[in-house]
């Protein structure tokens, strides 16, 4: 397939807990991590309404204890996945906001916005992170941008990386390549030693972020970057050991104060955000404290954890961090002594025990901590990005292949799938199998598509279905092929042909029932057109009365001023009072807003409804 040269093209690590935006700079031949308008590097991808407005990112923190029920975080968790996965259950009962169940048992998050219930997708939130993330670039960069490539967790699925891409396509940005986050990371890390590994070096990534956990090995030869397996969890990351230690303090709470915090949303997201605090705490300190003021009730919390308890109370999440690093070398064929570097990825790579099991893993072998965990990501994307884009010189020369992280089939008679490209195969891949009927005379064939790693069918994820039809009449056993096509982004179109006729059938797996149609972006679409025109109307009402403010403060200070109040009566006096308050309320009115005195106007909050 023919590369598709775009314009400029961003990078974007579009996280669970924290999103990173990054752009390769010609002029300085090296990317550049774009800071957001808060001078930091990373954004939080939480999205938040109130009566007036949405917020996202940064802004969202601050509100988040006060208005918990409409503060969306872990998006990316529900992306893909239907409503009645026991995933999605389980976090359901951890979230402070509403989870329903959508069409097609789609998930969907509830949330009161201008006072009226909002119903959103998974992906729109996503959408409106990429449009926070896009919005940071264009700023930095003073010019539109139109494109991008988004990293995903390597194990995430087809209908995942669908959604991904239908996210940007709701904010009209142009996702022109899906890569997978560890091979991103190892870009990072390799783009200055690929002189260094003639002959092949086995770099091993070990990326535990915020919501997911990927390992993938990659053998990387002078610009080559060859992924040879890659293995994880799109469940498993912080978000699992900060919910770990909120239970334990909630347990606490029972036995000491004799109160259930369990039930009040405000109180668990002020405990969690001071639970994640207390763990990055433990990172460099043997003890973190936990102290919450009037947590409940008028109870406060003091208490703190020991990094010993803390080891203990999420050793099972380590544990299985550790029984996917295995099963990945084991995928790979590769010894764990044949593993020249282990790169750290994602924030949770920081916990001591995690890297000391890693360490003890690949038998004392010092661990590689030259990227910096919270952007690496966005950084191979970019340098992938610069690579798409059109006009842009000395990009470094390098080849990326990347392999599918679940095995794809069909079904066949038993109720068994039939594999046809197994997992960890190198993409961009066309497969094709030749399969038998299984019925004399038999007229069509219904081809079901799965994806996964279960011998029965029913346990793997359906794709999708399409039939052919047609055939000659003949016994069964009359063969009939089926090609699997899987793309750069590691997206899967199947076709299936009979020779003797002709017919010929396919499906690009592109609305099932997990995915957005067309219809549905479309309405998104305008959608997120209407929030962008609300928060600029809201942007533009607080900037006009906030300059009003201003005027009346320095129109009042000037009249107390003595060379001034001595040279005006008082009738004077009162006569620019009461233009001032005149003027006051013709700008009240055209900004819609219910203002009775000056005095309500300065020292109380208005309702800009």
């Amino acid at each position: 397939m023919a590369e598709d040269k775009k314009g400029l093209v961003i990078g974007i690590d579009l996280g669970t807990t924290y999103s990173c935006v990054a752009v390769w700079q010609q002029q300085h031949n090296r990317v550049e991590i774009i800071h957001n308008d808060q001078g930091n590097n990373t954004t939080p991808s939480c999205v938040a309404f109130t009566d007036h407005e949405r917020l996202i990112g940064d802004a969202t923190t601050n509100q988040a204890a006060l208005n918990p029920e409409n503060t969306i975080f872990d998006a990316k968790r529900l992306i893909g996945r239907k409503y009645s996965d026991p995933l999605v259950q389980k976090d359901k009962m951890l979230w402070p906001f509403k989870v329903v169940s959508g069409v097609n048992d789609k998930p969907m998050i509830s949330v009161k916005y201008k006072g009226q219930e909002k119903i959103l997708s998974a992906e729109e939130v996503s959408s409106m992170i990429l449009s926070k993330m896009r919005d940071i670039a264009e700023a930095y960069l003073e010019k539109p941008v139109k494109n991008a490539v988004v990293t995903v967790p390597a194990y995430f699925n087809d209908s995942q990386r669908k959604a991904t891409m239908d996210a940007g396509a709701i904010i009209g940005l142009n996702v022109i390549r899906i890569i997978n986050e560890p091979t991103a990371a190892a870009i990072a890390y390799g783009l200055d030693k690929r002189n260094d590994c003639v002959g092949g070096r086995n770099i091993f990534v070990f990326d535990f972020g915020g919501g997911t956990f990927d390992v993938s090995i990659l053998t990387i030869e002078t610009k080559v970057f060859q992924v040879k397996a890659t293995a994880g969890n799109t469940h498993l990351g912080g978000e699992d050991i900060d919910n770990r230690m909120m239970n334990y303090f909630v347990e606490e709470m029972k036995r000491k104060s004799k109160v259930d915090i369990s039930g009040n949303p405000r109180a668990l997201r002020r405990l969690k955000s001071a639970c994640e605090r207390a763990k990055r705490t433990l990172s460099y300190a043997v003890t973190a404290n936990i102290e919450v003021d009037n947590l409940f009730e008028g109870i406060d919390l003091y208490s703190s954890i020991t990094r010993a308890k803390f080891e203990q109370i999420n050793y099972d999440l380590f544990e299985e961090c550790m029984y996917t690093v295995d099963s990945c070398l084991r995928d790979a064929k590769i010894e764990k002594n044949s593993v020249h570097e282990v790169v750290l990825v994602g924030g949770s790579s920081r916990i001591p025990k995690m890297q000391q099991l890693l360490q003890d893993f690949f038998n004392g072998k010092d661990l590689c901590k030259s990227v910096n965990p919270d952007e690496a990501v966005a950084y191979g994307a970019a340098v992938q990005a610069a690579l798409l884009s059109e006009g842009i010189k000395n990009v470094p020369d390098l080849v990326l292949k990347d392999v599918t992280p679940l095995s794809l089939g069909i079904s066949v008679k038993g109720d068994l799938m039939s594999v046809v490209i197994p997992r960890n195969t190198t993409i961009p891949i066309k497969k094709k199998q030749v399969f038998l009927t299984c019925e004399d005379d038999q007229f069509s064939v219904k081809i079901m598509v799965y994806e996964g790693e279960r011998v029965k069918d029913s346990d793997n994820n359906l794709l999708g279905s399409f039939s052919i039809s047609g055939f000659p009449p003949a016994p069964r056993g009359y063969p009939f092929g089926v090609t699997f096509a899987i793309n750069e982004n590691g997206i899967l179109s199947v076709s299936a042909e009979e020779k003797v006729t002709g017919n010929r059938n396919e499906i690009i797996i592109s609305n099932d029932k997990g995915r957005l149609s067309n219809a549905e972006i479309s309405i998104m679409i305008k959608e997120a057109e209407n929030y962008k025109s609300e928060d600029e109307k809201f942007l533009k009402k607080a900037n006009a009365m906030n300059d009003l403010d201003d005027l009346v403060y320095k129109i009042g200070k000037a009249l107390k001023r003595e060379d001034i109040s001595s040279k005006l009566s008082w009738k004077e006096k009162e006569d620019i009072m009461s233009k001032i308050s005149r003027a006051t309320d013709i700008v009240l009115n055209a900004l819609e807003s219910l203002v009775v005195s000056m005095k309500k106007l300065l020292y109380r909050d208005v309702d800009y409804q």
